[in-house]
């Protein structure tokens, strides 16, 4: 029984509950919209880029723990707008990023099959040595604390970029 596991899933838990609270309010024809304050567009990603971005990493947990990447499989489309480096552009006619539903539900099926993957992998597998060479493997030694950023800290990190989006466009706090 893993004993690792457990503990990095409560982490990704809270992003699928802070995910819910940041859509909360959102039109989708905003959804990909830069914010512009006071009639100035800001360069700030945008939840679209977010949800789209933070898709990219469910099937890398999954490879990760050498599980079926199931719904964690990503359109082909999603690389090329939203790999790291990639530009958040400001979607006026909503032609660009895919639709707020596709992306937050592909959001929630892909992390959802990801944190079940993490919780039960054994604790075997979590303290290995991480296979990724170069910054991520000085930064996360192990495969557990690099997953345990994949569902926490990167996640989180970016949903303060939802969360700084949300009071430029006027919206409450989530």
């Amino acid at each position: 029984m893993s004993q690792i596991g457990p503990i990095i899933a409560a982490s990704g838990s809270l992003g699928l509950m802070s995910a819910e609270r940041l859509v909360a309010g959102i039109r989708p024809e905003s959804f990909a919209r830069l914010a512009a304050p006071g009639g100035t567009t800001i360069q700030s990603n945008h939840p679209a880029f977010v949800f789209g971005h933070l898709n990219l990493y469910p099937i890398r947990i999954m490879t990760a723990l050498k599980q079926p990447t199931g719904p964690t499989a990503y359109p082909n489309t999603y690389e090329g707008l939203f790999k790291n480096g990639q530009p958040c552009q400001d979607d006026l006619k909503g032609n660009i990023y895919p639709p707020m539903k596709e992306l937050v539900d592909f959001f929630s099926a892909a992390y959802k099959s990801a944190i079940a993957a993490v919780a039960a992998a054994p604790d075997s597998v979590l303290t290995q040595p991480n296979p990724v060479e170069g910054r991520m493997k000085e930064l996360f030694p192990t495969i557990g604390a690099a997953l345990n950023f994949y569902v926490g800290g990167h996640v989180q990190n970016h949903f303060g970029q939802i969360s700084a989006w949300r009071r430029m466009m006027g919206l409450p706090a989530a």
